[in-house]
């Protein structure tokens, strides 16, 4: 069957950006991209999904195949500065941030460091409105009267040169850990560890900050020992820990701040996998999981991200991070539970708060859109209402719809002083006359240096910004707000071009209607771990449609039979306004999985597009 040419919905008087089809049989050499025939087994079918991402022979998914801690610049003498503190007794107070993947890498350092002999650790998790963004001088003041003898940034700091310059004056060594973008100039930390600093050879420049942290927690290890500071027999030796078992950590924070899957991050998401199915989690995330109905011996990459994750970034967008992080340390169930549902009942809070603000944001660019112009390469929002700590999903959201980079703003003292946003949300302290921007980009645009870009060519129109390819944050004047939004409009088109966007799903083919079922579903869940960079595999085909109904007003389900196969469930999620688009006969783009519903495991096909077969 020839892959379908793209086609265009309509919303209100808005046209929507059209979609295409296009299978991996296109992009890769074509004995591996050819066909998912009648006769593919179920092996043949995942050597060829893998091959698809670009493995083309069998990996091995074990601790030793990770990248080795010594391909990271400055990890050994950050080593020795941690190791020297341990041995001294001294005070550590870890900085982290307000979003899962800083919670989570705070959680691995305290508890790592206390595993390896610390016995004086604390964190600080910064407040986006009292303290901007990372180590800013106003943080190190809130940290100097606790003393402390060693600061350790996780998830932030390479852009913090402000603060380490305060720390310094105050007589406070700084240990940065990070792996955003550098700016021009590094703080002047007693040591840095970031695999994105120039000069750093460790391949695998995708590794979150969750992932940083742990690097250097076995590098400290691994000094302490040549130091015999595990000789259990000798006086003031312990017992040397196994830090394996905080990789159910380092696999939720990887996944929830959606870096690239590449090889060294699927070993430690698929690491902590199988600890968690194994009920060998923390029971913070034990409960974070359960309070989301996810089954724990069944955790998948999916659940981390859409379960876990959203509940425990909930605290930074709306309230204090803090009840994170002492949701993942905690050793008590009960107490683990009991944050749990604080941070459950703040993620209905988000969702509310995220369901108006996206109705205002898609009411915007349906209105700019109904105009006789063409919509901007690169769109910009602003509400004067809306929560700073939701505005990067309302980005993310509006993206996904116009398949254009997003920058959604709000005031800067938005949210009453509770705080948010995401994990590269950056602002002036005051929030007087400021403005705070989240961005998400699409792919092959990268947003922090399209950012760097309007800041050289139009100096002084942003006031701060940082983040990396996909996720951005910034600040401005609300006064620069219009002149920002066409100079980014112009660098987005010098990116990009002018050509209308089209949002492109990339099939791995068509699935024999006989492989639709429960031991292909189960097969795929697994056969991960599944994220960005290494997808969750979509397959496209023709489905004869029984069953059409609308379910709790936004999704929409279907009865479908795929040639001769049996009859399936089929959901499209918020695909409610395409019912009276569906037909007797339509074409599909699809995940395949599981539904459990009260102990009972059916397939299902997760509906990302729908259309009508080509004539």
């Amino acid at each position: 069957m020839s892959t379908p040419n793209h086609v265009q919905t309509k919303v209100g008087t808005a046209t929507r950006v059209p979609v295409r089809i296009r299978r991996v049989a296109e992009a890769v050499d074509k004995p591996l991209g050819y066909g998912l025939g009648p006769g593919l087994g179920l092996d043949a079918l995942l050597w060829r999904l893998y091959a698809h991402r670009g493995e083309r022979e069998s990996s091995q998914m074990g601790l030793g195949d990770l990248l080795p801690a010594s391909d990271l610049l400055g990890i050994g003498a950050a080593a020795e500065l941690l190791a020297d503190c341990i041995g001294r007794g001294g005070r550590i107070i870890v900085v982290g941030d307000f979003d899962a993947d800083g919670a989570t890498g705070s959680a691995v350092a305290l508890l790592g460091l206390r595993a390896l002999g610390a016995e004086d650790v604390g964190h600080l998790t910064p407040s986006r409105f009292k303290h901007g963004y990372g180590l800013s001088p106003t943080l190190v003041d809130a940290a100097a009267p606790r003393k402390p003898d060693l600061l350790i940034t996780v998830d932030n700091g390479i852009a913090s040169v402000a603060g380490v310059e305060r720390a310094s004056e105050l007589g406070i060594p700084v240990l940065v850990t990070d792996h955003h973008l550098p700016g021009a100039e590094l703080p002047a930390a007693a040591a840095i560890v970031n695999p994105n600093q120039p000069g750093c050879g460790f391949a695998s420049k995708h590794l979150a900050g969750v992932g940083v942290i742990f690097y250097l927690l076995a590098a400290t290890r691994a000094e302490l020992r040549r130091r015999g500071c595990f000789e259990a027999a000798r006086p003031g030796g312990r017992a040397e820990p196994n830090l394996a078992q905080l990789l159910d950590l380092v696999a939720l924070g990887t996944v929830a701040d959606v870096v690239t899957l590449d090889r060294n991050n699927r070993i430690l998401v698929e690491q902590g996998l199988r600890r968690i199915r194994a009920g060998r989690c923390r029971p913070g995330l034990r409960a974070l999981l359960e309070i989301a109905g996810s089954r724990v011996a069944q955790t998948t990459a999916r659940d981390l991200g859409f379960s876990a994750g959203p509940r425990l970034n909930a605290a930074g967008r709306l309230d204090d991070m803090s009840i994170g992080v002492e949701c993942l340390v905690s050793d008590d169930p009960v107490r683990a539970m009991t944050l749990a549902r604080k941070l459950h009942a703040l993620n209905s809070e988000r969702r509310e708060i995220e369901f108006s603000m996206r109705e205002a944001a898609e009411a915007i660019v349906d209105h700019w859109a109904s105009l006789d112009r063409e919509l901007p390469p690169g769109l910009c929002l602003y509400g004067a209402d809306w929560h700073q700590g939701v505005i990067g999903i309302v980005a993310a959201r509006i993206r996904e719809h116009w398949h254009r980079p997003v920058i959604a703003f709000a005031d800067g003292n938005s949210g009453d002083g509770s705080g948010g946003g995401s994990d590269n949300d950056f602002g002036s302290k005051s929030g007087g006359g400021m403005l705070r921007g989240s961005a998400r980009s699409i792919d092959g645009l990268h947003i922090r240096d399209v950012i760097d870009a309007v800041d050289k060519r139009h100096p002084g129109l942003i006031d701060r910004f940082g983040g990396h390819a996909m996720a951005a944050g910034l600040s401005l004047h609300r006064d620069a707000l219009d002149a920002f939004r066409d100079a980014f409009a112009e660098e987005v088109r010098r990116e990009l071009g002018s050509a209308s966007p089209v949002r492109e799903l990339l099939s791995d083919g068509e699935l024999p209607g006989a492989m639709l079922n429960l031991r292909t579903a189960e097969a795929l869940r697994f056969a991960g771990p599944w994220g960005k960079g290494f997808t969750e595999p979509m397959f496209d085909g023709l489905f004869e449609v029984s069953g059409v109904r609308v379910a709790a007003e936004r999704h929409l389900k279907l009865r479908v039979r795929a040639g001769d196969g049996l009859p399936l469930e089929a959901i499209g999620f918020n695909l409610a306004e395409r019912r009276g688009e569906v037909l007797g006969r339509m074409h599909l783009a699809y995940r395949l999985d599981v539904n459990d519903y009260r102990g009972l495991r059916a397939p299902q096909l997760i509906v990302e597009h729908l259309q009508a077969p080509e004539t």
